[in-house]
């Protein structure tokens, strides 16, 4: 009997899960009928290209581009995968996002 407590218990042990789980934060867009203010932002997350407001974009320079039509921090970025972007090309893009300092990213149906 104490055998087999015993393998429950390193069963558990070892199938349990220590530590956080890594979470980015984002926000569902709503299909709200409020009145869009401000320069349009929206990219476009392509399976091989990224597109800022219908312009193919390098990962490398696109931070910088973003930057100059938001305030890091405090303007909506929007987010649309297109058909055949997988959710680690996503998961990507948003960490590149995150890291040049803006936070406040929104993810809209294809």
């Amino acid at each position: 009997m104490i055998d087999v407590v015993f393998l429950l218990l390193v069963f558990f042990m070892l199938a349990a899960r220590f530590g956080q789980e890594g979470a980015l934060p984002l926000t569902i867009g709503s299909g709200g009928e409020t009145a869009w203010s401000g320069p349009p932002r929206l990219l476009q997350i392509g399976p091989h290209d990224i597109l800022l407001n219908g312009r193919v974009e390098a990962p490398e320079t696109l931070v910088l581009s973003l930057s100059e039509l938001v305030q890091p921090g405090a303007d909506l970025v929007l987010l649309r995968p297109v058909q055949g972007a997988d959710m680690q090309r996503l998961l990507d893009v948003m960490t590149l996002l995150q890291a040049g300092g803006l936070t406040n990213l929104t993810l809209v149906a294809p």
